[in-house]
């Protein structure tokens, strides 16, 4: 509202005062009295429309011509690296992506590219490092709620935002229609940060959130918990190098896969989950019947004690398909320890062991689960130490199961000695390549003869009806 002066409220009080001729106003009688016609709107708001589209008549060339000229109001200049990124696109559909990465936005640069964001949708906007500036930030974060204008955005490695960014940021997140992957990576997600992040999110329509390295351990791991907990639209959650623990963390991370179901994904490599954190993560992963199909935890601690808590949980899982546990000291013995439990379990389908630590030993106890697996299809087992013995073993194993498309080993495997054995090494390599290639081709033929079967079966049925 517009502050009236000391001179507008005189007149308005002389105004008030009764006029000797006019007769005088019995008491109790209401009375109404307006502003001046130039005082009754002191301001308006434009209504924000969410369904907004990109204008599909304005030609690529007027919007090079718009940016510059935009550019010229505020009295900057024309970022050469936009204007060539603008000259490969195509007006009127959605573009691939506006890389804005490691541009100095300042709050003029930031005004100049409204006219670029209300023009073209973009399927990613990259403002990796681009040192933003508080205000510049938060306007044009404004800017791509109010045009709809991207479905990723990457805002990683801006460890500037301050709070009116951060509350930007979270508003963009609580009402954008398109956004649906969020990149903050490489900033600390701590206080303000994570509490206004957490609050979007019970609300936001994201499927994709990446926060690798945003110092989130301890009190802004349980924010963002809490929040998650009720969120019914996130499926991917990536939380590498966040130096979680295998006590608050684990717990926290635990309990959201016991109240969240349609999480699918969860990435918590490089981090210090170990032994004890796993167990948490398994007993979650337990008394799911529908949720997390994707756990990635490379790098995190976990040894062969931490297999045993996994052996429990394994023949129990119902929905978990891909585990990665690459990066690991799980030695032959944790490999011995999870063997009989992975024959059991009916829904693993990947399963990454990469630089595991694992010989000869650990692969012939893999080779006997694959012998008897009937879904697995994918095994990582690169920077082992798997020689002649192993591989002999994995050879075999192949030679009876139809369902493993991929076993990852190795292009240069550890050497043997002997010259026979480097001959023999080479041949089961090409046999176990060979025989991954097949069955991948008969998996592909079986998944096609399923699709086709039901419309033919359809098709019959229609017949004999109308028989």
């Amino acid at each position: 509202m517009t502050r009236c002066s000391d001179n507008d409220e005189q007149s308005d009080d002389e105004a008030e005062k009764p006029n000797k001729n006019q007769k005088k106003r019995s008491k109790g009688e209401k009375h109404v009295s307006f502003p001046p016609d130039e005082k009754i709107v002191s301001g308006f708001a434009e209504h924000m429309n969410t369904d907004r589209k990109v204008d599909s008549c304005i030609t690529l060339t007027e919007v090079m011509v718009a940016y510059q000229q935009s550019c010229s109001r505020h009295q900057v200049q024309p970022r050469e690296h936009i204007l060539q990124q603008l000259q490969g696109v195509c007006v009127g559909g959605s573009v691939k992506c506006l890389d804005l990465k490691g541009e100095r936005l300042d709050h003029r640069s930031c005004e100049a590219l409204e006219v670029i964001l209300k023009s073209l949708h973009f399927d990613f906007i990259n403002l990796q490092a681009a040192q933003l500036e508080e205000n510049g930030a938060a306007s044009l974060l404004d800017m791509i709620l109010y045009y709809e204008s991207t479905t990723h955005l990457d805002i990683s490695d801006n460890s500037s935002m301050g709070t009116s960014c951060w509350r930007a940021l979270a508003h963009l997140i609580k009402q954008s229609v398109r956004l649906s992957r969020l990149d903050v990576c490489n900033v600390p997600v701590v206080d303000y940060p994570a509490q206004s992040l957490s609050r979007a999110l019970l609300t936001s329509r994201l499927t994709v959130l990446h926060l690798h390295n945003a110092q989130l351990s301890g009190m802004p791991l349980y924010t963002l918990v809490g929040a998650l907990k009720s969120n019914k639209t996130l499926q991917e959650l990536h939380l590498t190098n966040n130096l979680l623990n295998s006590y608050q963390d684990a717990l926290q991370l635990g309990d959201l896969l016991r109240y969240n179901t349609t999480l699918l994904t969860m990435e918590l490599s490089n981090n210090s989950v170990a032994d004890a954190g796993l167990e948490e993560l398994c007993d979650g992963l337990s008394q799911q019947t529908a949720g997390l199909k994707v756990l990635l935890l490379r790098n995190n601690q976990i040894t062969a004690t931490g297999m045993v808590h996994l052996a429990k949980a394994l023949p129990e899982l119902k929905v978990l398909q891909v585990l990665d546990l690459g990066e690991n000291l799980l030695g032959n013995e944790g490999v011995q320890v999870i063997r009989e439990p992975l024959m059991v379990n009916c829904s693993l389908l990947q399963l990454g062991l990469a630089r595991a630590n694992i010989t000869c030993e650990g692969a012939v106890a893999l080779a006997e689960f694959l012998a008897e697996s009937r879904q697995i299809q994918q095994l990582d087992l690169r920077q082992n130490e798997v020689k002649v013995g192993g591989l002999m073993a994995l050879c075999l194993a192949l030679r009876i199961n139809r369902s493993l498309a991929c076993l990852d080993l190795d292009h240069i495997l550890p050497q043997e000695q002997d010259e026979f054995l480097m001959e023999t090494q080479t041949r089961f390599q090409s046999e176990i390549l060979q025989r991954c290639l097949a069955n991948a081709s008969h998996s592909r033929h079986a998944a096609e003869t399923s699709e086709t079967l039901p419309s033919e079966a359809g098709g019959q049925a229609d017949s004999m009806t109308r028989a």
